[in-house]
């Protein structure tokens, strides 16, 4: 395994004017559009999460790391209950995914709402406006916590190389199915080979996805 590792060139990566251009303006037209297309999915699932947890915020926001280490508040929509984040210590031994994240199949936090749209991805959507703010691509790695990436070797640190993603190919090349390491993996194989044309193929299953879901929870 060792002698496939990946490692990316920086240098490169940074003389992609053309396709970092094309990309944001991208970022932002196509965000900008699916928000207020999506406007009244956002209002039904607002409304379910109210309804289910009358007392609970509809949105969450969380500090994830994002290009070169920079810090920014994350949206989504609220899954978890109000002390999920409280309660994660008491988890975190009933992990099931290997390295440095965190993820339980029948995890106790999640809401009855929170259930579905985690299936179907829609807890993600308010990302979209992290996408036009610009802190975060409609394609690109995971944005990982701050305590993710306390425990990151300078292998893995290679992730922050790009602006984190919405979406990406962990997303849409099995989620909760593969460990950390083939997350990395398969985040380095984007940033090495990303392109217009990866970034649309990467759309267009992640829309296959949340028709029809892989292995999320």
């Amino acid at each position: 395994m060792e002698n496939k590792r990946i490692h990316v060139d920086e240098q490169e990566l940074n003389h992609q004017y053309a396709y970092r251009t094309i990309k944001r303006l991208f970022d932002i037209v196509a965000a900008s559009i699916a928000v207020v297309i999506l406007s009244p999915v956002f209002l039904i699932i607002a409304i379910c999460i109210k309804v289910d947890d009358p007392k609970g915020p509809v949105f969450y926001s969380q500090t994830r790391v994002g290009k070169d280490g920079r810090l920014f508040k994350m949206y989504k929509f609220r899954s978890m209950v109000t002390n999920a984040d409280e309660l994660l210590e008491k988890l975190r031994s009933q992990n099931e995914v290997n390295g440095a994240m965190f993820k339980m199949k029948n995890d106790p936090r999640i809401t009855r709402v929170g259930r579905v749209i985690r299936k179907y991805s829609l807890d993600e959507l308010p990302q979209l406006v992290n996408v036009v703010g610009g802190s975060m691509s409609i394609v690109g790695p995971r944005p990982p916590l701050t305590s993710e990436v306390a425990e990151y070797t300078d292998y893995d640190k290679q992730r922050l190389m790009v602006k984190p993603g919405a979406t990406g190919m962990w997303q849409v090349g099995g989620r909760n199915d593969v460990d950390f390491d083939e997350m990395v993996e398969l985040d380095l194989t984007y940033i090495q080979e990303r392109s217009i044309w990866l970034d649309l193929k990467i759309m267009f299953e992640t829309v296959k996805i949340m028709i029809k879901p892989n292995g999320a929870y």
